[in-house]
């Protein structure tokens, strides 16, 4: 743990120096909520009653989109330690192997987590309505860093894999696609026949439906089991294809 917090710190300080990592991570949500609310919203507002209802239906895709956004740079931040030799070099110190992709782990997962709070309380100004009650709040709070966890090891997996930062690419590009594809913007009811069935049935659907449905205090359901079994499993798979990763041959 000792290294490993070396490596929080480490990765802290380049946030500091990297004003694009924070702009991706802290920024951008708040942007993409602003133009959902403020440009779209309207529009639907047909749909969902007033602005103030898409309000309280939209955030909770806002808030998946800003985990997607720190993943998608933590892969970049991993990628560049791998091509550049920083990591070769941290394999001869005599360091814990694991810590170096724990720091970047623990240092994402506290940067995106700021990211949603700056969301929720932008969403707040803009007439979001908080009906879960505390012990709500605390679920989807927990359902929020759970599922950070996962993505995060997921994009550093994706990152070692990458042999350039234009491969990260593609799992960026899921990050950000999926999200559209889901109930996050609309219900999966509005859209047509085999979209419909894929965001019913996609990942993110159910963890999106879940935490919506602590923060408004709306029905729960079963929804939930399948929202913490998808974020367990992304969790799982990701840390053990990040270590094998890492575990490989360097010269290969």
């Amino acid at each position: 743990m000792t290294d490993a917090l070396t490596m929080v710190r480490r990765n802290f300080r380049h946030t500091q120096r990297n004003p694009g990592a924070i702009i991706m991570t802290i920024g951008l949500p708040v942007v993409l909520l602003l133009l959902f609310v403020g440009v779209f919203g309207g529009a639907l507002r047909a749909g969902f009653g007033s602005s103030d209802d898409y309000i309280d239906y939209v955030v909770a895709g806002v808030l998946i989109m800003t985990v997607g956004y720190g993943a998608t740079t933590t892969a970049l931040a991993v990628n560049r330690d791998i091509t550049e030799g920083v990591i070769a070099r941290f394999r001869t110190m005599a360091i814990s192997r694991a810590s170096v992709l724990t720091g970047h782990v623990i240092g994402s997962t506290v940067r995106t987590l700021a990211g949603a709070t700056l969301v929720i309380l932008v969403a707040l100004a803009l007439g979001l309505r908080l009906h879960g009650g505390p012990l709500g709040w605390l679920a989807a709070a927990g359902l929020m860093t759970l599922l950070t966890i996962a993505l995060t090891w997921l994009g550093v997996a994706a990152g070692l894999a990458a042999k350039t930062a234009e491969g990260v690419a593609p799992f960026t590009l899921i990050l950000q696609l999926l999200p559209f594809l889901s109930s996050a913007f609309v219900p999966p009811e509005s859209m047509p026949g085999t979209i419909r069935w894929f965001a019913a049935h996609e990942p993110f659907t159910p963890i999106i439906d879940t935490l919506r449905a602590l923060l408004l205090g709306t029905a729960l359901g079963d929804r939930w089991l399948l929202a913490v079994g998808w974020c367990l499993g992304l969790a799982l798979f990701g840390y053990l294809w990040a270590r094998a990763l890492f575990a490989r041959d360097p010269n290969r």
